[in-house]
């Protein structure tokens, strides 16, 4: 087991991967993208949902199952590629399967193995990158776009509303896309909202605060069948994870 370091001060512990055969894997039957969309990407490839004005395709990378979003304009084929997390190579491979042409690739928050692939990307793709303004600093790519909370990404025809998320780090940001034809939105959380609580804290306070940004910046806001796609595992609702709360209030994780 060997130990790499994450937020400041704090080591993660990653166990080997074995890789035997992995290129073969990823280069077959995974790179298959399936429009049975469940969000459960545990034994699947890349999933596709579908949407009136947009196509979201999600992909799962790495040894901590990174989630890789690329959301496609329906009318413009325009790209936002959210969290170029750990594999340049699945990534590429997927958008080279897909039509359309990446514009902007957008980092919801600081840490590392949610950028690993950035400046691999960035780089083949030759797209701006985005990121909120207090998390910047600590990317390995200087973003040419900066968000603060209120502000509006436009990619294309598609516009995603800014939400500033302070508790998981100080900047982390999730954007809000709507379905114009459903109302139904669409909120990629990065790791500050998870089915089942709120992403992990580390320093005293920071808990409430991120709580409480979750509490009125998304519950408050947004109506129950928003679509919660987070930055690992399995996606969410908000009307699934409301009544849960006060239970994550009590229990202080």
């Amino acid at each position: 087991m060997s130990t790499i370091r994450g937020p400041p001060g704090v080591p993660i512990h990653v166990r080997p991967v074995d890789l035997r055969g992995y290129a073969e894997f990823m280069t077959s039957s995974n790179l298959t993208i399936t429009d049975d969309y469940t969000g459960d990407l545990s034994e699947t490839g890349p999933q596709r949902r579908t949407l009136s004005n947009a196509s979201i395709v999600k992909i799962s990378v790495g040894p901590m199952d990174n989630n890789v979003y690329i959301v496609t304009s329906a009318a413009t084929g325009d790209q936002l590629i959210i969290d170029a997390a750990n594999d340049a190579d699945t990534i590429r491979g997927v958008l080279d399967e897909l039509d359309g042409a990446p514009r902007t690739i957008f980092t919801t928050h600081q840490h590392y193995d949610h950028w690993q692939a950035l400046a691999d990307v960035a780089a083949a793709t030759g797209a701006p990158t985005a990121a909120g303004r207090i998390d910047a600093p600590e990317l390995p790519v200087t973003p040419d776009i900066l968000l603060d909370d209120g502000d509006v990404l436009t990619v294309g025809d598609l516009t995603f509303d800014a939400i500033h998320l302070v508790g998981h780090t100080p900047g982390s940001i999730a954007l809000a896309l709507t379905d114009p034809a459903s109302g139904v939105v669409h909120l990629f959380t990065g790791d500050s909202l998870f089915p089942g609580g709120v992403g992990k804290t580390w320093a005293p306070g920071d808990f409430d605060t991120l709580v409480d940004d979750v509490e009125t910046k998304l519950f408050e806001r947004y109506p129950d069948s928003t679509v919660v796609y987070p930055g690992h595992g399995k996606d969410t609702t908000l009307g699934t994870e409301r009544p849960s709360l006060d239970e994550w209030r009590e229990r202080g994780w």
